[in-house]
């Protein structure tokens, strides 16, 4: 046994008791019993590498265990009901259609998200005097209706009760643990708020964050709606700031995710950049550096927000994998990144959708790539990436759409029963829609940024260089309007985790049997 995959085995272990703990609370008392059973495999059996490996890794378990119920009990002592407090704006603002939403923190360093009306408008370091009623975030049942102040982060968090997604099956939405996977447990609406001071934040932190509002102004000045909302969510992270309507449109066909800061967004579009750039004839190596560099530049544009961080760091790995071209042992490098994150914030596993797609994205990429690969070869004519006169061109190479389209369809494969689970339901047409709109995802981000940088620089350059990015976005609402108008687009189905962890379980075994076919 190697030592990377022992090391992989503890990794596992370790992942394995959050998971189990955010399931059901493991008592302390077994805690206790296996700790002790850990402890005497080492001790006893130490010559025999086996039992120390099987000891180590009911160790790794039990931190595992405790980890995660450590952070469930990291709850700071907030008085609820009426109060004033002084805090300073800790993250961008987070402007909806109707609203806006200033995560606060206090001295203590704890949190709280407060809802506000859209002016008098604040930022990133104000320091406020906020006067109002600070409450729980509550825990919506199954059947209520979706009229509260929380429908909007219901929508974003995946709720299909929401006003702005057409579906009426859904299973429970625990809007407290949604933020509680941030470090916010208290909530306030509408309170009287004084500035009292500005700037107050980090000084790089702020330079960026000013950078990105020059950027959105020109996104705005530039380009119409649905486009310019379109565009700013893809490469600032803008989401809230898209219509209901819009959101049920990108729902329907199954294109969410393009428009989601996660790593299943990150993991596609970095496959499809490196394809890109190799069919256009660059070296592995620079392709790899460029994307990376792309990537960083991808994370500082959206504000440093956490879910970005998480799925560049998610995502880089995953590009590594690519250029040591060592897919299979990429996955260990993956499952250790995904430990690490978890480390730090072990409520992400259960709750964190982005973290899920971002994990099970990367594995079916890796895992499930080879399979769709040896069945296109199977496929006469382009799928078989035969060259032609247009072959140079990443717009009609075979090779190029054959590796977008293998891509595409072993992430989807291994991201849709955790979408189904989540969401209530899932898209029959996506498979088609991530098609035809995938390949352009690179051009469309690429000539987005040139344009709006170039807009911050001289307004008239920037107009004249948004045209292509029109053309594309045009080209992809087209797209989305018209599949989004088929009445057999969706089907909904609720699933409870048992059925989740079996349906992966038989994922799992196929996927590892129609490799061994293939290895033969």
């Amino acid at each position: 046994m190697t030592s990377s995959k022992i090391f992989l085995y503890f990794c596992l272990s370790f992942v394995g008791g959050i998971f189990l703990n955010s399931l059901i609370k493991i008592p302390q008392l077994l805690m206790l019993g296996f700790l002790v059973f850990g402890i005497f495999l080492v001790s006893i059996f130490w010559k025999y590498q086996k039992f120390v490996v099987i000891g180590f890794c009911l160790l790794f378990l039990v931190l595992g265990v405790w980890r995660h119920q450590v952070a469930v009990l990291e709850k700071p002592n907030i008085i609820k009901g009426e109060t004033s407090f002084t805090g300073i704006v800790c993250q961008e603002p987070d402007v909806r259609m109707n609203n806006v939403k200033l995560t606060v923190k206090f001295e203590d360093q704890s949190k709280v998200l407060v809802t506000t009306r859209t002016y008098p408008e604040y930022q990133y370091g104000d320091k406020l005097k906020i006067i109002g009623k600070l409450e729980t975030p509550q825990e919506f049942e199954e059947g209520e209706e979706d009229k509260s102040s929380y429908s909007a982060e219901r929508s974003e968090a995946g709720d299909k009760r929401s006003s702005a997604t057409p579906f009426a099956v859904a299973r429970d939405f625990n809007y407290k643990n949604y933020l509680a996977k941030d470090g916010i447990y208290s909530v306030m609406y509408f309170p009287e708020i004084e500035l009292i001071e500005r700037n107050q934040g980090n000084f790089i932190y702020t330079k960026i964050l000013q950078f990105k509002n020059k950027l959105r102004e020109s996104i705005d000045r530039n380009l119409s709606p649905p486009q310019s909302s379109i565009l700013g969510a893809l490469i600032l992270g803008d989401k809230g700031r898209m219509s209901a309507e819009l959101k049920q449109k990108l729902n329907l066909t199954g294109v969410r995710h393009i428009t989601a800061i996660s790593g299943m967004h990150v993991t596609i579009l970095t496959s499809i950049l490196m394809t890109l750039l190799i069919g256009l004839g660059f070296w592995r190596k620079h392709a790899f550096y460029f994307s990376i560099i792309l990537i960083t530049l991808f994370i500082i544009m959206t504000g440093l927000q956490p879910s970005a961080i998480r799925a560049g760091i998610m995502g880089g790995f995953f590009l590594i994998s690519q250029y040591l071209g060592r897919m299979n042992v990429s996955s260990r490098t993956i499952i250790f990144a995904a430990a690490v994150m978890l480390a730090q914030n072990p409520l992400l596993l259960r709750l964190d959708v982005g973290f899920q797609l971002s994990f099970l994205a990367m594995m079916g990429i890796i895992y499930f790539l080879p399979i769709i690969q040896n069945w296109f070869q199977k496929f006469p004519g382009f799928l078989q990436g035969e060259e032609n006169q247009f072959s140079s061109s990443p717009f009609a190479g075979a090779r190029e759409f054959k590796n977008i389209l293998a891509m595409t369809l072993s992430a989807q494969i291994f991201t849709l029963p955790i979408l189904i689970y989540n969401f209530g339901y899932f898209s029959l047409i996506a498979p088609i829609t991530n098609i035809l709109i995938l390949p352009f995802l690179p051009y469309l981000m690429g000539f987005g940024f040139i344009f709006s940088l170039a807009g911050t620089i001289f307004q008239p350059l920037g107009w004249i260089l948004s045209w292509p990015s029109w053309l594309l976005l045009t080209y992809l609402t087209k797209i989305i309007d018209w599949f989004s108008g088929i009445s057999w687009a969706y089907l909904t189905l609720e699933i409870s985790w048992a059925w989740l962890f079996l349906l992966y379980l038989i994922l799992g075994l196929i996927t590892w049997r129609l490799n061994d076919i293939i290895k033969q």
